[in-house]
């Protein structure tokens, strides 16, 4: 038997394309010690990711051609010599762009029998809890206050929306198109959305923050992060999880106007994060997300797209704003 992979064949040199990837099928993988064999049926596609590829992620580790993509995935686990894992088990776990992953037994986590394993890959996985923590812990929103989201039609974003709505915040998202401004506003309970693409983004932007920003969670950077700080009231919280408008790139842009002046004559307290830092606290965060999906007060978008060969496309698509939630490639 062979296995699938998707293997990283170039570095890109400015925008990634389908062709960094190859596909290719190697030697079925053996287990050892205290090891089990996983078969993925389903991954997630981040932006994230192509941070690694640009060697900006220092928790990617160096990028490298010649190796499987990285990537978290659910699966089932087929064979095991780990006595706390048996055969069957539903599993989530760093498998990376392939059919089979061999993964130590610590290196796993046993998704319950009657969950749903994609919402691991979304709301219950790197998604939900990048959204708790960064939201919850980093901006902790108060009620009446306006927390605005970038990129809040992706995979974080449209979970951190809700969770301010949760918390009796007004959530005002910013996304690249008015289909997804709607989504937004209709399905998720955003109070009022903006198309960063439109020729009047920055009217439109005071017109739906009258009161200014309390909170902003930054998924972008670039000239939005710069639009946001000029909105932001005095003592409020900004939240720095990603820059995906600099990872598709080698000519990042530098930071915004208004760094520091504007920090310090709004008094701002701008704080990045890993979500990696609370991993002592997973638990805890994915009994309460879990909670609210259960209730129907928390929604979990999912952008699905089918076959492994499908992945390098699905990452390119994403990167230019093609998806709506989180990218989930169906693997078989």
């Amino acid at each position: 038997m062979q296995n699938k992979q998707i293997l990283i064949d170039s570095l890109p040199q400015g925008k990634l394309t389908a062709k960094n990837f190859r596909c290719e099928e190697s030697e079925f993988p053996a287990i050892g010690e205290d090891e089990v064999l996983i078969k993925t049926t389903a991954l997630i596609i981040s932006a994230g990711t192509r941070a690694g590829l640009q060697g900006s992620a220092s928790y990617a580790g160096a990028p490298e051609a010649g190796r499987v993509m990285n990537g978290t995935g659910v699966g089932e686990v087929v064979t095991s010599n780990c006595d706390t894992i048996p055969a069957g088990s539903l599993v989530t776990a760093s498998t990376g762009w392939q059919q089979y992953s061999v993964h130590q037994g610590r290196a796993v986590e046993v998704i319950p029998a009657d969950h749903d394993p994609v919402r691991y890959l979304g709301a219950l996985g790197i998604s939900g809890l990048t959204a708790y923590f960064g939201l919850l812990e980093i901006a902790a929103p108060k009620p009446g206050e306006t927390v605005l989201v970038s990129a809040a039609a992706g995979s974080v974003g449209h979970l951190v929306g809700q969770l301010a709505s949760i918390h009796g915040a007004r959530a005002v998202g910013v996304c690249g198109s008015d289909i997804k401004a709607k989504v937004l506003v209709e399905k998720l309970g955003f109070e009022a959305a903006v198309n960063y693409k439109s020729e009047d983004f920055r009217k439109a932007l005071k017109n739906v923050t009258p009161d200014g920003v309390d909170v902003y969670f930054d998924n972008t950077g670039g000239m939005i992060l710069g639009s946001a700080l000029f909105r932001m009231n005095k003592g409020g919280r900004i939240a720095c999880c990603g820059v995906v408008s600099q990872y598709d790139t080698d000519k990042p842009e530098p930071s915004p106007k208004g760094i520091p002046g504007l920090l310090i004559n709004k008094r701002l307290n701008m704080n990045g994060f890993l979500v990696f830092d609370y991993a002592e606290r997973y638990a805890e965060a994915r009994h309460q997300l879990l909670t609210w999906l259960d209730s129907g007060e928390l929604q979990f978008l999912t952008d699905e797209v089918y076959g492994l060969e499908a992945a390098p496309q699905a990452f390119v698509d994403l990167l230019s704003g093609g998806n709506l939630g989180s990218r989930v490639v169906r693997v078989n």
